[in-house]
């Protein structure tokens, strides 16, 4: 056996028997998704008892045995950096982060290293058997750099596919606080707006019409008044680049601190400087979603950060 490559043996159950190989393979092999297995049965990687299984939609016997040979993944080409974490909960599919302001998600220009992912290639050291056969956490959704709060991340395919389609639907919970300029008259409400590149800056998000950009909605609900600002809950229903920013600071409600979308009113200037608040006030407070190798109902809230907290015990009124 080359010392590369990691050997599975998966027996077929009765629940399965009759189905493609590769979905009854995927119920056998909890961390290898359908499309990897797929992709190994091709490569005659999968191994029976008349030798390789070639063909991923023959049909599976109950009680077959097979022998999966799966390649060790590639190293990532990110550096694994010791920068500390916030864990608020990690198993051997998945790890949810509480990501501090400051902290890019992921490797960029610019931003090459000391970021979420080059912080988890090594916190994960040896626990990921790879996305799309890289070791590397699979990142599904992203917090701007100045953000705070919850992410979740893939330490292999089964668990990536199945957040991804969990973001694809809508169907994850996540809720941001955030502190806006003025208090929101009507307590609650809708923003139903596309969501794209702005044509003055490209750099910036816009709501744009007809069919152009992607549809992003926000509800938000106003949690408590503070001096001409307020303390506002967004839930997305999904998930675009800025979308809270962009959204809040057009139905007249931009972030405190936002340096691309907000408009500080004299009342709050001298708050933020005084507080070195240097960013949008935005936390990523809770992150609820359906474990995909355990089918659990998982879910997390995170407290406001520190610099936050300060900003909102300086507006109450």
């Amino acid at each position: 056996m080359d010392r590369g490559v990691a050997t599975i043996d998966a027996v077929i159950s009765d629940a399965a028997s009759g189905w493609r190989l590769d979905r009854a393979l995927a119920q056998a092999v909890p961390t290898l998704s359908r499309e990897r297995l797929k992709a190994l049965i091709a490569s005659g990687a999968v191994i029976g008892a008349d030798g390789p299984a070639r063909d991923p939609a023959r049909k599976a016997v109950a009680g077959a045995s097979f022998r999966v040979e799966i390649p060790a993944p590639r190293p990532a080409h990110n550096e694994a950096q010791a920068i500390e974490l916030n864990i608020a909960f990690e198993d051997e599919h998945l790890i949810v982060v509480d990501k501090p302001a400051g902290l890019v998600v992921h490797p960029a220009a610019g931003n090459l290293d000391g970021t979420l992912v080059n912080a988890l290639l090594h916190h994960c050291a040896g626990q990921l058997s790879g996305i799309g056969g890289v070791a590397r956490p699979g990142i599904v959704h992203r917090i701007d750099k100045d953000t705070s709060g919850l992410i979740v991340a893939a330490k292999h395919d089964r668990a990536h596919e199945g957040l991804a389609r969990q973001f694809k639907a809508h169907s994850i919970d996540r809720r941001y606080l955030a502190i806006v300029g003025g208090v929101p008259v009507a307590g609650k409400g809708i923003v139903d707006a596309r969501l794209g590149r702005s044509s003055a800056n490209r750099k910036k998000m816009a709501i744009v019409g007809g069919d152009a950009g992607k549809h992003a909605i926000t509800h938000w609900q106003l949690i408590k008044p503070l001096r001409e600002a307020g303390l506002v809950e967004c839930r997305l229903e999904t998930g675009r680049t800025h979308q809270v920013r962009v959204h809040m600071a057009s139905i007249g409600h931009p972030l405190l601190g936002d340096p691309v979308y907000g408009r500080t009113k004299a009342a709050h200037r001298a708050v933020l400087e005084t507080l070195s608040f240097q960013r949008q006030a935005l936390h990523a407070a809770r992150l609820g979603f359906i474990h995909p190798v355990t089918s659990a109902a998982l879910s997390f809230e995170s407290t406001m950060p520190g610099d936050m907290q300060e900003l909102f015990n300086q507006l109450v009124v």
